[in-house]
């Protein structure tokens, strides 16, 4: 009886309809001033600036340019607050505080989500599902720590340090001003944070929902700005903490700034992490894995795997996998909660991507881009994949900050491993495999501050996180998070 071949076309043309997340239950106001003392204060200078919405290019909000005698402002209105209020007042007080502010932030998430995704073009299923939660998460951690650091620190009598500057980028807005804030509180510090001039928005609205809780005047103040700004923070002689989250490069200056003066410092840097697929691993879940840890975010994470390394007996089924699901996804619209992929942060973002995959051509790596047509206002970039890359290509040794994964292949542990390692970052990696022991023994090797293990970008407020090498040094979260504000 002769063989039947039974064909099934599982490509229906179906699409699904548009499921925008509304945006009526929000408020932007038209001008933002600075926040300093508990006030909102109009910058000396007279100067604004204009935040867009990155996926349709349409104006926000006009945000205050905050100069160096702003800055000295808000400083003085931190360090009264730290002399005179929030260092004397009990710690069980302080705790709850930060409680409210993290109450406040759960009653308003839904609006916090939604304007995250304006400001910043990520997917709303990213802001609402993840940066906000784990932002009130941070706070409520934190808030349990304020009356038990001799516990958590035994026998060492900690104490406070005085007035933090923070420094935050524009990939998690909210979230890293959490990362920052909570711990600066909980530890009996004051603080003048300085958000990303592309991304503020989140962090004002953090400032109403501060105000809200009547915490003391100056505790906290929040000054807008560019790079200026930020360097008139770093260069305050009133400042005892510098930290920041951003690129290696400006990471360097603060460190040379802060060189021979008595700040501590906490920087996270960029990162090139490695993910690493062996054979034995759960195939389906890693793909899955890979997809989340470079293309869900649009490559805007500073742990983004951005390398990804194949054992070579399972290439071809990986990199099959791998496009099919890159044709699966969704990009446009970040408040569509159908949406993937959403918008790149700003023009010149973008313009670096699109550098590095002129770059990654001309170094002879074979591209693969999904086939999908991209919105024609904001900033675009299809998910972007290289094979045949070399271990010295610009592609993989460079932090792109966007949806490009270069993809190698391995044979053996020792190799991967050698690899992996080969680059100036030490931020983040992930391992694949069904094996425990090789789990174990992969991981203690990899010269990364946080490897995962059968998944990827999972943050907890519990677990400290920062790298090695270029990627910075301190550690943010868990009780580490807590030690870097303090001295003993």
């Amino acid at each position: 009886m002769a063989k039947k071949t039974i064909k099934i076309n599982f490509d229906t043309g179906w699409d699904l309809a548009p499921a925008p997340e509304s945006t009526g239950h929000i408020q932007i106001n038209n001008k933002y001033d600075l926040f300093i003392g508990g006030k909102w204060v109009k910058p000396s200078s007279g100067k604004y600036f204009e935040t867009t919405n990155p996926a349709d290019e349409q104006k926000l909000a006009l945000i205050a340019e905050a100069n160096a005698k702003d800055v000295d402002k808000a400083v003085k209105a931190a360090r009264k607050a730290y002399d005179t209020v929030w260092s004397k007042m009990p710690a069980k007080e302080r705790g709850k505080y930060i409680y409210r502010i993290a109450r406040l932030i759960q009653e308003k998430a839904r609006e916090f989500a939604v304007i995250e995704t304006l400001d910043g073009g990520k997917p709303i299923r990213e802001s609402r599902d993840i940066d906000i939660p784990l932002a009130a998460a941070h706070f409520f951690y934190y808030a349990g720590w304020a009356d038990k650091l001799e516990y958590a620190f035994p026998n060492r009598k900690p104490k406070s340090l005085g007035v933090a500057g923070q420094i935050t980028p524009w990939n998690f807005p909210l979230l890293m001003a959490a990362w920052k804030i909570a711990p600066a509180l909980a530890t009996g510090n004051t603080v003048v944070l300085k958000p990303a001039e592309t991304t503020s928005l989140t962090a004002l609205k953090l400032a109403e929902v501060i105000k809200e809780t009547g915490l003391p005047d100056g505790v906290v103040n929040i000054v807008t700005g560019a790079g200026e700004t930020g360097a008139a923070i770093v260069n305050h002689n009133d400042i005892d903490k510098i930290a920041f989250t951003g690129s290696t490069g400006v990471g360097k200056i603060i460190q040379n700034a802060i060189a021979g003066t008595n700040k501590k410092a906490t920087l996270e840097l960029g990162g090139k992490a490695a993910n690493i697929i062996f054979e034995d691993a759960p195939l389906d879940q890693a793909v899955e894995g890979i997809i989340n840890g470079i293309f869900f975010n649009q490559g805007h994470v500073c742990c983004a795997g951005s390398r990804l390394f194949i054992q070579e007996s399972v290439y071809d089924i990986v990199i099959r996998k791998l496009k099919d699901r890159m044709e699966s996804l969704i990009i446009g619209n970040p408040l569509d909660k159908n949406t993937d992929v959403g918008a790149i942060n700003s023009k010149e973002q973008l313009t670096t991507i699109n550098k590095y995959i002129k770059i990654g051509k001309e170094e002879g790596a074979e591209i693969y881009q999904p086939n999908c047509a991209l919105p024609k206002n904001g900033y675009w970039c299809k998910p972007t994949l290289f094979t045949g890359v070399s271990q010295s290509s610009r592609i993989v040794q460079e932090e792109i900050f966007g949806p490009v994964l270069a993809i190698q292949t391995f044979r053996t542990v020792a190799e991967v491993i050698d690899k992996a390692n080969n680059t100036p970052f030490g931020l983040s990696a992930g391992v694949w495999t069904d094996k425990g022991s090789k789990m174990f023994n992969v991981t203690s090797q990899l010269n990364a501050g946080i490897v995962w293990g059968n998944t990827y970008n999972k943050f907890d407020p519990t677990s400290p996180f920062g790298g090695y090498k270029e990627s910075g040094f301190g550690r943010e979260g868990g009780l580490h998070g807590l030690k870097a504000y303090l001295k003993f």
